[in-house]
């Protein structure tokens, strides 16, 4: 829960700031104003997500499942079919299926938690500045060094892990929004479904890409065959490239720089340790940790040797 008040926290502040900023050039307005109309409308889309498009949604996430089992147990008479399913099957894609059909049913439960997380994050972000004032007098406290050491954590805390996250959340939407409009030309059904599968894949760096390949190549064979198939692998790689070479660099590479080994183990202990949420986290915890480490400071230090030759 704390982690998810400081995700909801972070990015409803950093949006605040861009709108605020952005009309004060125009004419004064209190922030608080401005908070407010955010958690409005965030509320009306959750409100209206659920009441219009979540049975839709749900609806399309099962039809989805459906077609990937039916071609699991269907494939035998298609040899290419057949060792694409074989591969899959050796994966117990199956259990990781209804895995995760449980955690999509599983969201009805979580209305009240993410209420209370939106709520308290509301309620965050209208007293900030009194809870910086009070919060501050504890450094004059008798536990002064205490706080010290805690400030110190949060600063390095909100400027790592938190510009992270947001940098992944931005790419998400991009791989999301382009990934979808390429699969509406395509002819591709379920893209409500797919649209909630791209993004919540699009979080997990590297890795995220290459899963989300299996459902969409499955999809494209049963639609088109092999070449629709080997189309929406283009697709995805130029997508992929367009993210690398050009998104990546302004928002994540300077944060990051992890070789993509660094990134598969770090994803593999924190999805054993922390489960789904750890491949989403996993990243910017390592991140926040090389930070603590002051390894990015003592990479931004480094200068390249110089050779002087007098004549």
């Amino acid at each position: 829960m704390i982690l998810l008040l400081f995700l909801v926290t972070y990015v409803m502040n950093r949006l605040q700031h861009f709108i605020t900023g952005g009309l004060n050039r125009l004419f004064p307005i209190n922030y608080k104003v401005v908070v407010i109309l955010l958690y409005m409308i965030v509320i009306a889309v959750i409100v209206l997500g659920i009441s219009r498009y979540s049975p839709r949604i749900v609806d399309q996430v099962v039809q989805l499942t459906n077609e990937i089992m039916k071609f699991l147990d269907s494939a035998d008479g298609d040899n290419f079919a057949s060792k694409i399913a074989g591969y899959l099957q050796s994966f117990d894609i199956k259990n990781y299926t209804n895995d995760a059909l449980k955690y999509i049913f599983a969201l009805s439960k979580w209305l009240e938690f993410i209420l209370l997380v939106i709520i308290l994050s509301l309620f965050f972000l209208l007293q900030k500045q009194e809870i910086s004032k009070f919060t501050s007098k504890f450094k004059t406290s008798k536990i002064g060094w205490f706080y010290n050491e805690v400030a110190y954590l949060g600063d390095k805390f909100v400027s790592s892990f938190g510009k992270v996250i947001e940098a992944q959340l931005l790419i998400a939407v991009f791989n999301t929004v382009l990934t979808i409009l390429g699969l509406w030309i395509l002819g591709f059904p379920y893209l409500f479904a797919l649209t909630i599968l791209v993004f919540m894949l699009s979080l997990v760096p590297v890795a995220g890409v290459i899963i989300s390949l299996v459902p969409l190549c499955l999809i494209g064979y049963q639609m088109g065959g092999l070449k629709l198939s080997i189309i929406v692998i283009i697709m995805i790689i130029v997508i992929h490239a367009l993210e690398t070479y050009f998104l990546n660099p302004k928002l994540m590479a300077h944060k990051t720089k992890l070789p993509m080994f660094y990134t598969f183990i770090v994803l593999i202990l924190s999805q054993h340790f922390l489960g789904i949420w750890g491949l989403i986290i996993g990243i910017p915890i390592f991140v926040f940790l090389l930070d603590i480490l002051d390894v990015n400071k003592m990479e931004k230090t480094e200068e390249p040797v110089r050779v002087e030759t007098k004549l």
